[in-house]
């Protein structure tokens, strides 16, 4: 195996691969934390479902990750479930007085954590339950929120058609930078397995 890859060999069909954000890492314990979203059918979210302790993974990496500058003057999170594991460790490292907007929707009030930050944070919680159907409850909240003035970097993940027309709206309607902005789908609508790639 290489360093931060692994292989098999060419025989053995390679099980699927997901990329994942540690939410902790202990070297001293040799200890590391991922958090599954529970959610349809993919393989992550159906090995999750049916893992017990034991099991074995096999784990690479890290792959490389962009570095977000810390001179900005506000920061914008939004995503679903699926990226509420992303943005709670984004705003535990971001420093003390860091003004930064999030929303963040789950299926009912029974999903809504305590995020642990030292940010200065405006925070807004999204319920599917309580949302009107047919609709996408990120946008809809995020036409109602004044931003702050300032440069911002935004990062956006979710469902793959509801991130794009959040990340449409924030362009071409609030004027937010589309060079400083990450943007993914972390799944998508009636598919297995997707994970798009939507910052140009």
């Amino acid at each position: 195996m290489e360093t931060g890859k692994l292989s098999f060999p060419g025989s053995v069909t390679p099980p699927p691969f997901r990329d994942y954000t540690p939410r902790r890492y202990d070297p001293v314990a040799n200890e590391l934390d991922i958090e599954f979203s529970l959610h349809g059918d993919g393989p992550a979210s159906a090995w999750a479902a049916q893992s017990r302790p034991g099991q074995v993974i096999g784990i690479a990496g890290p792959k490389g990750s962009q570095i977000v500058p810390d001179d900005f003057h506000w920061h914008l999170l939004i995503g679903d479930d699926t990226a509420l594991p992303a943005i709670s460790r984004r705003l535990e490292e971001l420093p003390a007085g860091t003004r930064v907007v999030a929303v963040v929707e789950v299926e009912d009030r029974a999903e809504q954590r305590p995020l642990q930050t030292q940010a200065d944070v405006d925070l807004h919680w999204l319920f599917r339950t309580e949302e009107d159907a047919g609709d996408i409850p990120l946008l809809r909240r995020l036409k109602q929120i004044a931003f702050p003035d300032g440069d911002c970097y935004t990062w956006i993940a979710g469902e793959t058609e509801e991130v794009r027309a959040v990340r449409k709206y924030l362009i071409e309607e609030r004027g937010l930078n589309k060079a400083w902005m990450k943007v993914a789908g972390y799944w998508r609508r009636g598919a297995a397995g997707v994970h798009d790639k939507l910052n140009e």
